[in-house]
């Protein structure tokens, strides 16, 4: 789909199968002409597709003949894209160059001329670099924020973010920018990085997010093209080689799940790889944050399969540590629900998270699925929502980072007070 115009009048369905029938009638429509925001794994669970004016009249069809009661959610989907438009070009015709704003989205080269700025202004602290480029050639930033500063052979505890791997989310890399922002220029959070270093990719799908601002604002996957592929893109976040195509991940091109042709067949997923190898040895990750949206989820592995981790009573309890930080410093009614990824959300494979925990060992691995804001604007969540968003985040990863600190640094953190919660979720 092209990027679209006033004339335009896309609308979001939704529809909710009763049968494992109906969930797979659903699947025929994974091609160019339908949009799916969210998908049915289970009976029961909503599906929400966005289709094109010139296709409604026949999908509509399709579904009413074959039984599928639907509901219209969103008349006029460019409607609420203009809107936004409008008010995020008002807020950032503001911006200077190097500066960073939560009151509107910034594009690309901003978020990199902030921290190229940060690099340059902090250097005792900040190092940015490139893990590698993506397949447009757009290099794929990393910051480290660190008392170290560049020095990587002192070894301490690590906590490693991204954000933007699905680049219609737009609200994720805010939220790794204002931390680093925290960490960096409010002077008061200095002992974040003493014990413990830092390192953060605000945007590991360049090209994609490129794309959102240019062409295609609801675009999910990266932009190269799989040869003999009907369609373009692939869905980093299940082009990742733990467990590649274990489920929840497509062998179709024209899926938003496309999982590619093979494990790291990506350059932005090769990128990630080759840089984790290239340091893992130096580095010791104690805990892995990867930044999505919608929803208000803490996920942790598995997403392959709902079988739990043999950690999973700590992942769960730091996870719930987290929300309830999150919580208490919402302004929009935040409520994040805390489970394993395949069974509080649905099974995916090829993700970065079971990648981390099962390929690396980084037994601390999460999955944020943000809030869409304080009505349902699923991935549009508008402008004036960014701070409050990032904000309450920042919240939940500062009580990530304080367990990280009080368990390897000083080792002092409690086990788990019980597992009943856990528990109750398989009942």
């Amino acid at each position: 789909m092209q990027r679209f115009s006033l004339k335009d009048s896309y609308k979001l369905y939704e529809i909710t199968p009763q049968t494992d029938a109906e969930i797979q009638f659903l699947q025929q429509f994974h091609n160019e002409d339908f949009d799916f925001w969210r998908e049915s794994h289970f009976v029961g669970e909503a599906t929400d597709i966005m289709v094109a004016p010139e296709n409604q009249y026949n999908f509509e069809n399709e579904l009413t003949n074959y039984g599928l009661n639907y509901k219209i959610i969103v008349e006029d989907v460019e409607g609420i894209l203009q809107q936004q438009e409008i008010e995020n070009g008002m807020k950032r015709s503001l911006l200077g160059h190097g500066s960073v704003t939560f009151r509107s989205y910034m594009l690309l080269n901003e978020q990199y001329a902030y921290l190229q700025h940060l690099g340059q202004a902090y250097p005792d602290i900040v190092t940015v670099s490139s893990i590698g480029r993506s397949h447009e050639g757009r290099d794929i930033l990393l910051i480290k924020i660190s008392s170290s500063g560049s020095n990587t052979y002192l070894s301490k505890p690590a906590i490693l973010i991204d954000a933007g791997i699905h680049c219609r989310e737009w609200i994720a890399p805010p939220v790794a920018l204002y931390t680093i922002h925290q960490l960096v220029e409010n002077s008061s959070n200095a002992a974040l990085y003493q014990n413990v270093d830092w390192y953060i990719i605000p945007n590991l799908n360049p090209d994609g997010y490129e794309y959102t601002t240019t062409v295609n604002r609801l675009w999910r996957k990266n932009r190269r093209h799989t040869v003999g592929a009907p369609c373009v893109g692939t869905d980093l976040n299940r082009n990742f080689g733990y467990c590649w195509m274990c489920g929840g991940a497509s062998s179709n091109s024209c899926s938003e799940t496309y999982a590619g042709p093979e494990p790291f067949s990506e350059p932005e997923s090769q990128a990630v790889r080759n840089w984790l190898l290239s340091v893992g040895l130096l580095l010791d990750i104690k805990l892995y944050l990867s930044f999505h949206s919608f929803g208000e989820y803490i996920l942790y592995p598995w997403s392959y399969q709902q079988t739990l981790t043999d950690n999973a009573d700590v992942l769960h309890q730091l996870g719930v540590r987290a929300a309830e930080a999150i919580e208490a410093n919402s302004d929009i009614g935040s409520h994040y629900e805390v489970n394993s990824s395949a069974i509080g959300l649905y099974i995916a494979s090829g993700v970065t998270s079971d990648w981390m925990k099962g390929s690396h060992g980084v037994n601390l691995s999460y999955i944020f699925e943000l809030p869409n804001g304080d009505a349902p604007f699923w991935f549009m969540i508008p402008a004036r929502q960014i701070l409050p968003v990032v904000r309450e985040t920042f919240a939940g990863i500062r009580a990530m980072f304080e367990y990280i600190e009080e368990t390897f640094v000083y080792g002092t953190a409690l086990p788990p007070e019980n597992d009943f919660i856990i528990r109750r979720t398989l009942d």
